[in-house]
């Protein structure tokens, strides 16, 4: 992951230690900081609020950043483009970094959680970041869940949902279990 500060002030260390914490709850998962761009598949800019707009014009054009905007009306954004195998080649993540702390942590997790794969959000499930009525953060158990199902090493990329539910009844308790004894859950 390579981190454009765009900010007054540095908040690479705080990314850092965002970047850190979902390394430390995903097991399959091997990510990392790197300052050189060309090494990165990754790219996470943080921006003002006010050069949110024109950060997301120069990344996805005019008109897809209109399209963008106009549904989304966004407070921080992340993408990424797949392969004919549905792996991730490349994520993009725009952060807003002088909108609070509170603001800055939930978009942070949320979009670098979302670069890696559960992009879409959904209302339906009240106890996901993956909600957009729902502000969390922080990287919480269900959300670790879901991120332990999909980095598991029997899960490939462009496996059918049919193909991973055959698969939830062996990988569903191993995660479990990780997540528990990762966040020292008790029984």
């Amino acid at each position: 992951i390579y981190i454009d500060n765009r900010l007054p002030i540095d908040r690479t260390v705080q990314v850092t230690a965002v970047i850190a914490d979902i390394r430390s709850h995903i097991r399959d998962l091997d990510i990392a900081v790197t300052d050189k761009r060309d090494d990165a598949n990754v790219n996470v800019a943080l921006v003002r609020d006010r050069d949110l707009s024109r950060t997301i014009r120069n990344l996805y054009g005019l008109d897809r950043a209109r399209r963008i905007q106009r549904s989304l009306e966004p407070q921080c954004l992340s993408g990424f483009r797949k392969d004919e195998s549905s792996r991730i080649l490349h994520s993009d993540v725009i952060i807003v970094g002088d909108a609070g702390d509170f603001v800055f942590y939930d978009c942070l997790y949320e979009e670098l959680l979302q670069a890696l794969g559960p992009i879409n959000d959904d209302k339906t499930v009240p106890w996901t970041m993956f909600n957009d009525d729902v502000q969390m953060g922080f990287f919480d158990i269900y959300d670790q869940y879901l991120l332990n199902i999909l980095y598991n090493r029997r899960v490939k990329p462009g496996m059918t949902r049919s193909e991973v539910r055959v698969l939830l009844p062996e990988v569903l308790p191993e995660v479990r279990a990780w997540v528990d004894v990762n966040n020292k859950a008790k029984p």
